[in-house]
């Protein structure tokens, strides 16, 4: 142990400085505010990039009640996912692995054994070639290929991981896409929206995304919309982690001075329930607490919002003023914008967003339909939907099973990773 009790007492007093200056009463007001003024209509320099689609509403449902509701999908594909991370070794090769997986609810085992495989490999020496073509193994059930990744002189690791990622997830979706009758959930975006990001973060990776390895990636999601559109299936994603910041730096550039960090945290206090206050101070505080002045959180209901369409920041690309990399749009490029819902559940204080194209969600009653999947499958699983969950179960790869296919890469390379201080402080040799 390194903090004595002095210590901790000390730490947790500054936290309280902080937390003094603070009024989450203006936040509210503000978020109120935003709410009511901006977020019908959200323009970053005139370019309008978050729009109320339908009804501008934020809605609840009572928990137990919801859980328990009738499904409008009765049966709900889910797709993920999942990779060893980006390993690096001592002869310059930088290595990641996928592995997608497809998981139904009600469950198919069948369809459960069918992967896709994709090895990506970034190579110093410009002379090495490493791509293969699709093969089959497992009789069939398993398709697999090795991609060389484009040369960067930075961010490797990063290109190694998107690329393998969407690959394996783009085509097994694609593959198996007329195996869905009602409704396919991605675990994540619907679209790559890593590769849509490069270019904010530096400029030869976003050159890079414009190359032909990335945008043939992109174009899987592009022609996966594509099918469900031509089937009438409904596609979606479930994002656990939403990320955007598009709303809150669109209000910043707007003047309007946001207290919060990413546009989760605005739509967390949006949809948050607290008790109302008394004016009396809460039992067991001096008043100070601003936590416990805006009194107990409310866990009864799940909120949630309508839908919005969204053209900024990582959703860009595909907006129908965008450009989608590159990539040829076969129907009206209005139909591929992204469009989202935010659930929020007070029990675990978690923000979810569902995404879809607005080719479905241009519907109202496919709207209304996805909203109920949504919020009754959160309800009922205190997380993410059944079908996602499953397909995320079949796609990851363990702490151990990562240590052993880096072991037989070490083997089959001839070369061992290239080991850091960190593996060392965290035992990383003991898996």
């Amino acid at each position: 142990m390194t903090l004595d009790p002095i210590h901790v007492e000390n730490i947790a007093q500054l936290a309280y400085g902080i937390g003094g200056d603070v009024d989450a009463t203006d936040h509210d007001d503000l978020a109120e505010r935003v709410w009511r003024e901006w977020l019908p209509e959200l323009r970053r320099d005139g370019r309008v990039v978050i729009e109320a689609l339908g009804d501008h509403e934020r809605r609840r449902a009572a928990i137990d009640d919801v859980a328990l509701a009738e499904r409008p999908f009765g049966t709900v594909h889910g797709l993920d996912s999942g990779t060893i991370n980006p390993t690096t070794f001592k002869n310059g090769l930088v290595v990641d692995v996928a592995h997608a997986a497809m998981a139904s609810s009600p469950t198919d085992l069948d369809l459960h054994r069918d992967r896709t495989i994709v090895a990506t490999v970034h190579a110093g020496d410009s002379t090495a070639g490493f791509d293969s073509e699709w093969t089959r193994r497992d009789e069939g059930h398993t398709k697999q290929r090795v991609l060389h990744v484009p040369r960067v002189n930075r961010y490797a690791e990063r290109v190694v991981h998107a690329l393998a990622l969407y690959l394996a997830e783009g085509t097994h979706a694609l593959d198996r896409a007329d195996e869905v009758d009602e409704l396919l959930v991605l675990d994540g975006p619907v679209y790559p929206k890593e590769l849509f990001t490069w270019a904010d973060r530096d400029p030869e990776l976003g050159t890079l995304a414009r190359e032909a390895k990335p945008r043939a990636v992109v174009e899987k999601y592009v022609r996966l919309v594509e099918r469900f559109v031509e089937r009438g299936v409904p596609l979606a994603g479930f994002v656990k982690n939403p990320a955007s910041g598009a709303a809150v730096r669109a209000l910043s550039r707007a003047g309007v001075e946001s207290p919060w960090p990413d546009d989760t945290a605005l739509f967390t206090r949006l949809l948050e329930r607290r008790e109302q206050g008394d004016g009396a101070e809460p039992v067991g505080t001096d008043g100070d607490d601003p936590a416990a002045a805006r009194g107990a959180r409310l866990d009864d209901d799940l909120t949630f919002t309508t839908w919005f369409r969204s053209r900024g920041g990582a959703d860009a690309p595909m907006a129908a003023d965008g450009d989608a990399l590159g990539v040829e749009r076969n129907l009206d490029p209005e139909l591929y914008e992204p469009t989202f819902m935010v659930v929020y559940d007070p029990r675990t204080d978690v923000t979810y967003k569902l995404e879809a194209p607005y080719a479905f969600t241009r519907d109202a009653t496919t709207r209304e339909r996805l909203t109920r999947q949504v919020v009754a499958e959160v309800a009922a699983t205190r997380g993410p939907p059944e079908p996602v969950s499953k397909a995320d179960e079949l796609a990851r790869i363990s702490a151990t099973e990562k240590a052993a296919l880096r072991r037989k890469f070490e083997e089959r390379l001839g070369s061992d990773q290239q080991a850091t201080y960190d593996d060392l402080r965290w035992g990383k040799e003991t898996y």
